[in-house]
């Protein structure tokens, strides 16, 4: 092999690298999107937890059956999953179907998460519907963490350490969600909200 070639291989393997390296950052922040730990991923993607651990500190260069695993498991189509666009301008589009939708436990709730995946642990929003009598209960998040509620259409109702309060179409609702709380729709049609949490917030006393 020539000098040349011996060039061309660095390229190649420089790229392979720096693929390998956005992808365990990819896998990393989608895991910690869906509060997933390694064990869990690894259940729902057939994929061995020291493997998603090689991934995600870039020790490791999977196979695209790997990658393929992982992606499903995640909701994210492979194509995005794949994409390393630091260097590029800055264009995201996400579709509907690389948009994830969690589910209430009553089955009567979702949450679409239209939130930016890299500020998922300071910063998250959803698109928030809920059918008559839907009620979507949360654990408590970080110290200090506040939820900001605007109904679009609908009305909702908040319970949150012991106290209520009932939230109209075009009114924002502020609340500190680092305790058990609560979002209730309470009339007789469909609701729809934004809802942003900020994980990061100034601790209130």
């Amino acid at each position: 092999m020539g000098v040349e070639g011996k060039d061309r291989q660095k390229t190649l393997d420089a790229g392979a690298q720096a693929l390998s390296g956005q992808l365990g950052k990819t896998v990393q922040r989608l895991r910690k999107a869906y509060s997933l730990s390694l064990s869990e991923l690894s259940e729902q993607s057939g994929v061995a937890k020291s493997i998603i651990s090689q991934i995600e500190r870039n020790e490791t260069n999977p196979t695209l059956a790997t990658i393929w695993r992982l992606s499903q498991a995640l909701d994210v189509s492979i194509d995005r999953f794949l994409k390393a666009a630091e260097d590029e301008p800055f264009l995201e589009k996400n579709t509907r179907a690389d948009t994830p939708v969690l589910t209430s436990d009553d089955g009567k709730c979702t949450l679409t998460i239209i939130g930016w995946i890299k500020t998922v642990e300071w910063l998250q929003w959803y698109d928030f519907c809920a059918d008559p009598g839907g009620v979507l209960e949360s654990d408590p998040h970080q110290r200090g963490s506040v939820e900001c509620l605007s109904v679009i259409s609908g009305e909702l109702e908040v319970e949150v350490g012991g106290a209520t309060e009932r939230v109209s179409a075009g009114e924002t609702l502020r609340y500190r969600c680092d305790r058990n709380h609560l979002i209730r729709n309470v009339s007789a049609a469909p609701a729809h909200a934004t809802l942003v949490c900020m994980l990061k917030a100034a601790v209130m006393e």
